[in-house]
């Protein structure tokens, strides 16, 4: 037993009032009695909070700490990509702090610190040679950025435009926008860019940057692109959908046009196939990469690479010297998971280990936040970048040093057959895997850490991935490329020919929509449906809108359609909140069209209010781009010569609008709940973001069917069986729609059509 604290003399009693005496003793005076030192305690510990600091408040705290992970992945280094480590270039041509320079200047003097710099002469005389020409170059090496402006000091723009397609949206903007400050002019002016529904161009712009699609575009107005002096496809090597049908157009131009210089640009190894698809075109290589690369495998297969990916960021970040990370994940779910893991697993360190900065950057995310990613990073601190596919190439962010590579992207696949389109994760190419490696050398010297093995590089993946135009609908394409006049799409000149399947079913359904006739060729609807930029069952339905005098609400439905899954968004903290407000736009059970309808025009009465958006759950970004695509396709019924009418009380006459383009997307109701489709027949369901997806009406109408875990229909509305034979007597018969309306529905379900 222990003696009593409070008896006198006892052995305890100086314990009796130890604590009390450490509260006022002060550390720093020789251990003097200080009344006041918990009170001052307390003062410093919550003013230094009130100061906003980045990064670990001890930086040599972490070097007391031994961390251990339970799960360690362990890396083997491979091999190193060259590159001329030009830092000791740069510090030997900076100038003194003394002599402050602006920032034109500065930028100036970057330029020529690329690799591309010394090959300028050689490369604008092998231009002045040739008129075809494949240039293969690293990423980072000043193509995209510095051809263009070479041409133009070489005098080409004197002869007319200037043109660079880019595969991406993102890539078209950052570009004219970098491109515009190294030569000290504004955007839009001598420097544009051109993306679908933006126009960033004037008459002065004589270098213009453009997204593939929209110089496809310009094939219609313009089929010898008499504007340009120079067309140069950049990223060839993605070979989008867009860029495999510009292959054909350009090629068969250059023959005819013999001032159209053409260049054709590429970061892989796909070289020597362009240049025989072009004719045997030379190759201009420009060797070098700004910085060298070190490739890590890991040294036994991860069975899951999100848990992967999230040791090997805490590995870097605690093993290794400053610099930040981009780590490459599939999509939105994914990259909110490992967001969230990763706060949770670095809150608990505290000043152990410094701070770690955690960016998102992916298409649905507001544009504030995807922002976030370009900010310069605070001492003491680093930043984590979470970014899908869109960072391989379309992007540049300064100071990423270390890449975490899983090996997966999703990949969409269409097939005819079905008419259903998947998002289905598949292992990346090896071509991807070198660009993806080639992200850390940009702006030092970098490591990749691939979270795959060695074997699984060199066996599994394939060299190239798969052309979009062999995995798609090419509905769209069919009906560009009948608009521009090329009737046999058979023997048309693509690098690699689409399925024969595709074909058949793009023009199946082009002739079921009216845009062709029984011989193929182009009618007075499908000549009006190419001047839309949508997809050609949106382009119908907005046709079809003069008939039910409801041309406003099919514009607008279009437009919100044609941005995608964007509009509303489900914070992961207040996703019931964020249903409820959804569902206030269902009311009555109007379907998904009309609830997009309903939202559009309730902002619009709020006179476009962000705050309103915010309350409803509702994307900003993506209602004022629809708000700008709706002006677009205002501006076109005009040309087509339909007038804008709106019918707003009889939303029959919308649906039935919508049927006229998306009748062949028609479902029935099966005994089981689930739907059955009229024509191809396949089970599919109601995607759960939809408003109908409770009701289950017994027929419907889809905008899309999507395979992920199910094969769903998205965006549903309600249609009345009569309207098929109505509007499309050619495709569907009366014993049609009486077989589905003779099945038996499940008990309570299918009552909102009765």
């Amino acid at each position: 037993m222990p003696e009593a604290y409070d008896q006198e003399g006892g052995v305890n009693q100086g314990r009796r009032f130890a604590a009390a005496i450490h509260r006022y003793r002060d550390p720093g005076a020789g251990d003097k009695m200080v009344p006041f030192a918990e009170q001052e305690a307390w003062e410093n510990c919550q003013s230094g909070k009130a100061t906003l600091k980045s990064g670990s408040r001890n930086k040599q705290a972490s070097a007391d700490y031994e961390f251990v992970f339970e799960d360690g992945i362990g890396f083997i280094k491979e091999s190193i990509m060259d590159g001329v480590n030009l830092e000791d270039e740069m510090s030997s041509e900076k100038p003194d702090d003394s002599t402050a320079k602006n920032a034109l200047q500065k930028l100036q003097e970057e330029r020529k610190t690329l690799p591309i710099h010394p090959y300028r002469d050689e490369l604008l005389q092998a231009i002045h040679d040739h008129q075809v020409m494949v240039i293969v170059g690293e990423t980072g090496s000043g193509k995209t950025t510095q051809i263009p402006q070479y041409l133009h000091e070489a005098g080409y723009t004197k002869r007319g435009l200037v043109g660079c397609t880019q595969p991406r949206r993102v890539a078209a903007m950052s570009v004219a926008a970098r491109v515009s400050q190294e030569m000290g002019v504004k955007l839009g002016h001598e420097v544009g860019y051109s993306i679908r529904f933006e126009d960033c161009s004037s008459e002065k712009t004589i270098l213009k940057y453009m997204t593939d699609g929209m110089l496809l575009r310009e094939f219609l107005s313009e089929p010898d692109l008499a504007s340009y002096s120079v067309i140069m496809v950049d990223e060839g090597h993605e070979r989008t959908l867009s860029t495999d049908i510009l292959f054909g157009l350009v090629k068969d131009v250059t023959r005819f046009r013999k001032d159209l210089k053409l260049l054709i640009s590429s970061a892989t190894l796909d070289a020597k196939k362009f240049s025989d698809y072009f004719d045997s075109a030379p190759i201009f290589k420009i060797p070098g990469r700004r910085f060298p690369v070190t490739i890590n495998f890991t040294k036994a297969p991860e069975a899951d690479y999100i848990d992967a990916a999230i040791v090997t960021v805490l590995q870097i970040h605690v093993t290794q010297p400053p610099g930040d990370i981009l780590v490459f994940l599939t999509g939105q779910e994914e990259i909110e998971t490992i967001d969230e893991i990763l706060k949770y697993r670095t809150r608990g360190f505290g000043t152990k280990i410094a701070e770690l900065i955690i960016c998102p950057i992916y298409a649905n995310l507001p544009t504030e936040l995807q922002a976030k990613i370009f900010e310069p990073t605070p001492d003491g601190a680093r930043k984590v970048v979470l970014a899908t596919n869109i960072a391989e190439t379309s992007l540049t962010i300064d100071g990423i040093k270390y890449v975490v590579d899983p090996g997966f992207c999703k990949i969409k696949s269409y097939n005819p057959r079905t008419g259903v389109e998947s998002l289905l994760i598949n292992p990346i190419s090896k071509a991807s895997a070198m660009q993806r490696a080639g992200r850390s050398g940009r702006t030092g010297p970098g490591m990749c850490f691939r979270l795959y093995t060695a074997y699984n590089f060199q066996h599994d993946l394939d060299d190239n991935a798969v052309p979009e135009i062999q995995r798609t609908n090419l509905a769209n394409v069919v009906l560009t490329l009948k608009s521009l006049g090329i009737n046999d799409l058979v023997n048309f000149d693509f690098m690699d020919p689409p399925p024969s399947e595709a074909l058949l079913e793009a023009l199946g359904q082009l002739y079921a929509l009216n845009a062709l006739n029984s011989l193929g060729e182009l009618t007075k609807i499908g000549r009006r449906m190419a001047e839309f930029p949508l997809d050609p069952m949106l382009s119908k339905m907005i046709v079809a809108s003069e008939k039910y005098k409801c041309s406003e609400e099919a514009i607008t439905i279009a437009s919100m359609l044609s941005i995608g899954n964007s509009i509303f968004y489900r914070p992961k903290d207040k996703q019931v909140h964020a249903d409820n407000a959804r569902m206030n736009f269902h009311t009555g059970n109007v379907g998904d069209h009309i609830a997009l309808l309903n939202v559009y025009n309730t902002w619009k009465e709020t006179n476009y209010s962000t705050q309103w958006c915010y309350e409803n759950y509702i994307q900003v970004r993506s209602m004022k781009r629809a708000r700008d695509i709706r002006d677009q396709l205002e501006g076109l019924l005009e040309r087509v010569e339909i007038e804008p009418t709106s019918n707003l009380s009889d939303l029959d006459a919308v649906k039935r609008a919508i049927t006229s383009g998306f009748f062949h997307h028609s479902a029935k109701l099966q005994k089981t709940g689930a739907y059955r489709t009229l024509k191809k027949p396949q089970t599919v369901h109601i995607h759960p973001s939809s408003g109908l997806a409770e009701v289950l009406p017994r027929w419907v109408i889809y905008h899309e069917l999507v395979l992920t875990t199910k094969e769903y229909m998205r965006q549903v509305t309600e249609l009345k069986p009569e309207w098929l034979i109505e509007i499309a007597p050619h495709y569907y018969q009366m014993k049609d729609v009486e077989d589905a309306s003779t099945t038996k529905m499940p008990r309570g379900k299918g009552l909102a059509a009765d």
